[in-house]
């Protein structure tokens, strides 16, 4: 009996532990408000903060937050100190002090970077599951909660930690451009004391500012704004294309390069065999013709697009809103 426990507990102990799949993000209501005044705070510039709570099966508890200071490539130092010092004092007042990820700003949805994917690759180094918080405040004066929870699809990273976005390599692991990121709901959740308090807090009003910010009519610098990040983006996917274009253009060059020296070679060899010596062999690789062409990247291409979607999402759901409103106008004025 002994022995059989034993081996069920090192067959148990072998067995690499498979984690479900993350389903959902659960933000603490208090969390949340930290996060928003943060950020509006240094709106427009960007700000980061730390994550803090539980991994409890496919659900990622979110129960704390607190914000990174200022970033300064002199007190680099200084900012891992605050950081290990604040989650340190957390720990001492019994909060959970348990990184799940980090927060941070953006202006019109422009989050999808590299820098970004870094970040996530470094948190992924020492936490299995990770997520970051976007929270635009441009957007959120409109009258919508412009919050998500992102992380970075397993297929992406194993193509980022070999540094091969090469067409092959994309087609092999059938990834696209909308495959880079994987968007987690959110569920935002209170305790029933504190839930109980805001139904107290609750004014006799039958609609809040929040409602009334949804009937702007004015959304043209939102738009402005939207369509000028939008050109940009578009400029930059154009000179990466360009840089294809030139990959290609070289490659054919080198592959009738190629062509023109075997048809050479053959004849030679030829030539050679009629006179009864050894034929030469038909591939030389201390040739420059057949050293291979690098391919360019195509991650950068791939975020760029991933920003031109999100731009025409927001352009697409801000015109929609508009015209509604429009319309309502119209029709009170009629009225």
């Amino acid at each position: 009996m002994a022995s059989s426990t034993a081996r069920s507990f090192l067959q148990v102990a072998a067995t690499e532990e498979v984690a479900s799949p993350l389903r959902v993000v659960q933000i603490e209501g208090l969390a949340i408000l930290k996060i928003i005044k943060h950020c509006k705070e240094f709106s427009p510039a960007l700000v980061t903060g730390q994550l803090l709570g539980l991994d409890v099966g496919s659900v990622l508890e979110v129960t704390n937050c607190f914000p990174f200071p200022e970033e300064d490539e002199e007190n680099e130092a200084e900012g891992a100190n605050y950081q290990l010092e604040m989650m340190k004092c957390l720990r001492e007042v019994n909060v959970d002090n348990n990184t799940v990820g980090w927060y941070q700003s953006t202006l019109l949805g422009s989050f999808q970077t590299v820098e970004l994917i870094e970040t996530f690759m470094n948190y992924q180094e020492n936490i299995r599951r990770c997520v970051c918080i976007i929270y635009d405040p441009s957007r959120s004066s409109q009258g919508v909660l412009a919050l998500k929870a992102l992380k970075l699809s397993d297929s992406f990273m194993d193509l980022y930690r070999n540094n091969n976005f090469t067409g092959e390599k994309l087609r092999e692991k059938n990834l696209s451009w909308v495959d880079i990121f994987e968007e987690i709901p959110i569920k935002v959740s209170n305790s029933a004391l504190i839930s109980a308090f805001m139904t107290d807090l609750e004014g006799d009003a039958p609609v809040t500012q929040c409602d009334y910010d949804r009937l702007q009519l004015s959304t043209n610098p939102f738009m402005e704004r939207n369509m000028d990040f939008l050109i940009e983006c578009m400029d930059d996917l154009s000179m990466e294309q360009q840089k294809f274009q030139f990959y290609y253009r070289s490659l054919s060059r080198q592959q009738a390069q190629q062509q023109a020296w075997l048809q050479k070679r053959r004849a030679e060899n030829a030539a050679r065999k009629t006179a009864g010596e050894e034929p030469l062999p038909e591939e030389d690789p201390s040739n420059p013709v057949f050293k291979p062409v690098p391919e360019p990247s195509r991650l950068d291409s791939f975020l760029i697009t991933n920003q031109v979607a999100n731009y025409c999402n927001q352009i697409n759901g801000v015109a929609g809103q508009n015209f509604s409103r429009l319309y309502l106008m119209k029709a009170l004025h009629e009225n």
